[in-house]
């Protein structure tokens, strides 16, 4: 058995996968969540996340093996999250794996965090040009990718991103972290078309999101109404964001002529936004559900994918070893080095 080792601790998950180097199957992929730790803050706070990386890492890494069947002589390559993302949590993935890599002599590959989202869906049809959105708590942006794979950003969010504004609205209703799936959950009992609420960036020409003013919108109504149904505003809140997603892509894929689309990162495990694309013409690649939110697996995925396209999985001596963890990361800047 040979297997690649993926880390991801760009937040706050300890995730660590493992994917059979020949045939690219997900092995094992365990995530350590800390929604317990963070609960009572509403939010991430990143000294702890940090702290929790490295008090669960070495234990997370042995129900993957576990899963996997696997022992540590399987690992033939290691792959790692350098950013973007919080940089002590980053500190601690990417050192734990470069220490393992280098103590048994494997090779190492520092991997982009979205690259990894985008492996995660599987991979494209060669020669084929396609869009690529990414709707994340971190990153909201929308890409075309040409029959090279070289890819070119068209937009991007002008202030919160997707999975950002569910976790913020979903504090605005009192739910639990984490917030963006309580929302959804909550949205599945409430009805959308009885609230109010602005679509984003209604009649613009370019493929930008905006969702801050619809958080604000939210706002008001509360304060207007604090006995407005909390499901109603949920599914109301939920159906905008999705149209802004859906919308946006569509008319990105008519611009273009483009009729392919992959479609990654946490808010891809959304239901309705689910939906609502196996309701267009579009044919679209997502990640399974577990391979949606962060995890290791997509990590070994992108690197598995970088080593197939250079064609050598030797072991150099290069700057993998050096990369430092790199909290901001131009994203077009790193699906372009990654393609």
């Amino acid at each position: 058995m040979k297997l690649i080792l993926g880390v991801d601790t760009s937040c706050d998950d300890t995730g660590v996968g493992l994917v059979d180097l020949e045939t690219g199957e997900v092995r094992a992929n365990v995530v350590a969540s800390q929604d317990d730790v963070h609960a009572a803050f509403g939010g991430v706070v990143p000294e702890r996340a940090s702290r929790e990386h490295l008090a669960v890492i070495d234990a997370t890494f042995d129900r993957a093996l576990e899963r996997a069947g696997a022992t540590r002589d399987d690992v033939h390559a290691v792959a790692a999250t350098y950013g973007p993302g919080l940089v002590g949590a980053l500190l601690v993935g990417l050192t734990w794996a470069k220490a393992f890599a280098w103590a048994r002599g494997r090779p190492f590959r520092a991997v982009h965090h979205l690259e990894g989202h985008v492996a995660s869906a599987g991979p494209p049809e060669a020669g084929v040009p396609e869009l690529c959105l990414v709707a994340s708590g971190g990153h909201t942006s929308l890409f075309r990718i040409d029959a090279q794979g070289v890819p070119s950003e068209l937009g991007r969010t002008r202030d919160d991103a997707a999975g950002e504004a569910f976790d913020k609205v979903a504090r605005l209703l009192g739910l639990p972290f984490p917030g963006g799936p309580a929302l959804a959950d909550l949205a599945t009992k409430g009805q959308p078309d009885g609230i109010d609420l602005p679509t984003p960036l209604k009649g613009q020409d370019g493929f930008d999101f905006s969702f801050s003013g619809l958080k604000t919108a939210v706002a008001v109504h509360l304060e207007r109404d604090p006995n407005v149904p909390r499901a109603d505003l949920a599914a109301a809140f939920e159906d905008r964001v999705v149209a802004s997603l859906v919308n946006t892509l569509t008319r990105a894929a008519e611009r273009f002529g483009i009729d392919r689309v992959v479609v990654v990162g946490g808010v891809a495990a959304n239901a309705r936004l689910r939906a609502a694309l196996e309701a267009t013409d579009l044919t679209v690649r997502m990640p399974l559900p577990g391979l949606a939110t962060d995890n290791g697996a997509m990590i070994a995925l992108a690197a598995r994918n970088a080593w197939l396209r250079s064609g050598t999985i030797a072991l150099p001596i290069d700057a993998d070893w050096s990369r430092d963890a790199s909290p901001y990361l131009p994203l077009d800047e790193a699906l372009r080095a990654a393609s």
